[in-house]
């Protein structure tokens, strides 16, 4: 996977913010060398948050995100601040672009108490430093007209990330270099030809980043691969969807884990998760029960979460429920009318949005667990498949 193809919840993902016509989309068009967004004098020329994936040095992989002016009136502007407000929940880091020639009001200061609510890194950048006379009080000035400071702006924005980086690793840091790891990958009809999925693909680079050595096999020739290795593997990672098959071919002195708990632990809500999938216990007939999907992908007739999970609900606990289903970007912001929230594992979102639907969901007193936990809860295995990380339960 080169450069250009770093997935998006893996890139830095920056947002800008202000007020119309503080020069938002300028600043963007001058940080990213290209016109990203249409800019004009007229106030709300940005209406939609716009979205550009790129390389940008100093900084790598990046989502830029330009947003609607936040202080847009009427109907349609206070949608377009709503729009804006949800991109807070998954930015990295905000800046926040002012009008030199104004300076700080009430919707800078508003934003700026959001960014430290939601606790998001931010910057404040002063534009239009062209027209001004002072600009040597400490603050950052930039000139998005004359391109001015723009390099110094993202060498400020490159220190803040800096500071913010985390060693956080998927699996490599449960191995050792020349370990054997097994990797057990369906091969379905939901698997699109000559692909496996995201969290697999992750996952192998991690192994491989550490000298392990990961083998890859279907459920079907797990028993013989596990037989012929020739060693015993430091651990098994399987595809939620056949942990309980696997997990009576592995034998009990052979640590067992899923993609899709690796990604909670990764993702950072595998404590919150667990103590969700116990849960389900308690559940009710009629209860209401939200599932999530980050992604947007073509349902498949026996796809995971609108036919297995539900019927796997139903199948262990005896009871009817009323399932409720989202994708993508859309995500209920009161969840109180629930009673369980399962995710999928998230891979396609950055730790800062899956945290802030988990927290959105704790909040509202709603249990939040992921696919991958919620099934090996049900199959019986929950327990061994985390014991490794028993230091986060503690």
């Amino acid at each position: 996977m080169g450069m250009n193809d770093t997935p998006s919840s893996e890139r830095l993902h920056i947002g800008f913010f202000g007020r119309r016509n503080a020069g938002k989309s300028s600043v963007v068009n001058a940080v990213t060398n290209q016109n990203m967004s249409l800019v004009s004098d007229k106030k709300g020329t940005t209406t939609d948050p716009v979205e550009k994936t790129m390389e940008l040095l100093p900084l790598g992989p990046v989502v830029i995100i330009d947003t609607a002016g936040f202080d847009d009136g009427g109907t349609l502007g206070t949608m377009r601040v709503e729009r804006t407000k949800a991109v807070l929940n998954r930015v990295d880091i905000a800046v926040l672009v002012v009008d030199g020639t104004i300076g700080m009001t009430s919707v800078e200061n508003e934003l700026v108490s959001l960014f430290e609510e939601k606790k998001i890194p931010y910057l404040i950048v002063f534009n239009k430093c062209d027209l001004l006379d002072n600009t040597t009080d400490g603050k950052i000035f930039v000139s998005a007209k004359n391109n001015t400071n723009i390099e110094l702006l993202k060498d400020k924005i490159a220190k803040v990330v800096n500071a913010q980086k985390s060693d956080k690793r998927l699996c490599g840091d449960l191995v050792n270099k020349n370990d054997f790891v097994v990797l057990v990958i369906p091969i379905d009809s939901a698997a699109p030809k000559g692909r496996i999925i995201l969290p697999q693909q992750q996952v192998i680079r991690d192994l491989l980043d550490s000298g392990a050595i990961p083998v890859c096999v279907r459920e079907s020739e797990l028993a013989d691969t596990l037989k012929n290795l020739g060693t015993k593997p430091k651990l098994v990672i399987t595809d939620s969807q056949v942990f309980k098959p696997v997990s009576e071919i592995v034998p009990n002195d052979i640590k067992l884990t899923s993609f899709s708990i690796l990604m909670a632990r990764y993702k950072g809500f595998l404590k919150t998760a667990v103590n969700g999938a116990r849960a389900i216990e308690s559940l009710s007939d009629g209860d209401k029960i939200l599932i999530s999907e980050g992604c947007t992908h073509r349902r498949q007739c026996d796809d995971i979460g609108t036919v297995k999970l539900p019927r796997l609900l139903k199948n262990y606990t005896g009871k009817n429920f009323e399932i409720v289903t989202s994708s993508g970007k859309d995500f209920p912001n009161n969840l109180s009318e629930f009673s369980l929230a399962i995710h999928c594992g998230a891979c396609m979102l950055n730790s800062r949005e899956i945290i802030s639907r988990m927290n959105r969901s704790v909040e509202s007193g709603v249990p939040f667990t992921n696919y991958g936990i919620a099934i090996a809860y049900m199959r019986g295995i929950l327990e061994r498949s985390i014991e490794m990380f028993e230091k986060i339960f503690v």
